[in-house]
């Protein structure tokens, strides 16, 4: 007879931590069909809506972080984690888990502290080569710490680390008989070299005002565009007849396919998505993100000669040229790919959950 599992997941804010979640529960249910899983997060963050259309049912915290600025809203900061705090107790006496996960943002915080105060095991995850608020102030009430990048033991005690890798979607491991395909679902010439743009699904402002000035120059050098401008940038740039611009790409595993560079900010997921597929990549870093992450996360790359960085206070002058040279170069765009694919974990999920439960057999 199958083991079954109670678990309650928390954490949220970004799709960087609620599709690896969802991607830990698949793997669960998928492993042990008969677990009942439950998530608990933010009320009014994505992952209100997001868990649910995934199947999963999901409790809501009134719970928000605190801001950087004196601003008022730091006054109810207490209320909220004290609201937090009696109904995480709720929730947890109520499901009775045998286990909770944390994958970072505000919700993990409450609902995994007063798991551990409750003996209930706690497991992290933790996506970024820098970490979150929340996984640093819960790192001595877990068991194990599952991350996706190596040396974390400046920030997490050594002997709970655990090097997963992030879970990513695993529709973009599937492979296509007939590539063609996947050039004609984007209106794209299947004989061409393919640059791939992405700056997320509300879109990069740096990114897209710099592959816009740089159209004429991309356009001489026989390369067509794949390029998601994000939903906030729908109607800002001009036309171009050789490629294909959107505001969202909803298969990005053919979007995947088709690429041969790729143009894209660093966040975790998106670093983690292209080292397992092994894609030639110029990373464009948010500045806009705590502790900037996302720049870590492409150094750590860069620094193995896995990708390219290009600033972004420096993409509009450098990143039209990185990119034609980089196209130029088949050379160093196979050394990339090379690179970057040995650092790929694309079987994330699965060992997250194995490390879990062999944690919670112990």
């Amino acid at each position: 007879m199958s083991k079954k599992y109670r678990v309650l997941i928390s954490g949220g804010g970004t799709g960087g931590h609620i599709f690896p979640a969802i991607a830990i529960a698949n793997e669960i249910i998928h492993k042990y069909p008969e677990s009942v899983i439950e998530f608990v997060g933010a009320n009014g963050r994505m992952e209100m809506d997001k868990v649910p259309a995934a199947g999963y049912k999901i409790h809501g915290l009134w719970i928000s972080g605190l801001q950087r600025r004196l601003t008022a809203k730091n006054l109810s900061l207490p209320f909220k984690l004290l609201a937090s705090l009696l109904k995480s107790s709720w929730i947890i006496k109520r499901f009775k888990p045998d286990f909770t996960i944390g994958v970072g943002g505000y919700a993990s915080g409450p609902l995994n502290y007063m798991a551990s105060m409750m003996g209930v095991p706690v497991f992290l995850q933790e996506q970024n080569s820098y970490p979150g608020i929340t996984n640093k102030l819960l790192k001595k009430y877990a068991v194990k710490i599952c991350v996706a990048y190596q040396q974390m033991e400046q920030f997490f005690p050594k002997e709970k680390l655990v090097l997963t890798g992030n879970p990513i979607r695993q529709d973009l491991l599937s492979k296509l008989d007939n590539q063609t395909s996947a050039f004609e679902h984007f209106s794209l010439n299947p004989k061409k070299k393919t640059v791939l743009v992405v700056g997320g699904s509300l879109g990069a402002r740096t990114i897209n005002e710099a592959i816009d000035e740089n159209l004429s120059r991309l356009d001489d050098h026989e390369v067509q565009l794949l390029w998601q401008t994000g939903k906030n940038f729908t109607d800002d740039f001009g036309t171009f007849d050789w490629g294909t611009r959107t505001a969202f790409i909803q298969r990005m595993d053919l979007a995947y396919q088709v690429a041969d560079i790729v143009v894209s900010r660093a966040g975790a997921m998106s670093v983690s998505e292209l080292s397992a597929l092994g894609k030639a990549t110029i990373f464009v870093p948010s500045p806009f993100v705590s502790e900037d992450h996302q720049t870590k996360n492409a150094l750590n790359l860069v620094n193995k000669n896995a990708a390219l960085l290009c600033p972004d206070k420096d993409a509009k002058d450098q990143l039209g040229k990185l990119i034609i040279d980089l196209m130029k170069d088949e050379a160093q765009q196979n050394n990339l790919k090379s690179e970057i694919l040995k650092l790929g974990l694309p079987h994330a999920a699965k060992s997250i959950v194995n490390e879990i439960i062999q944690g919670v057999i112990k």
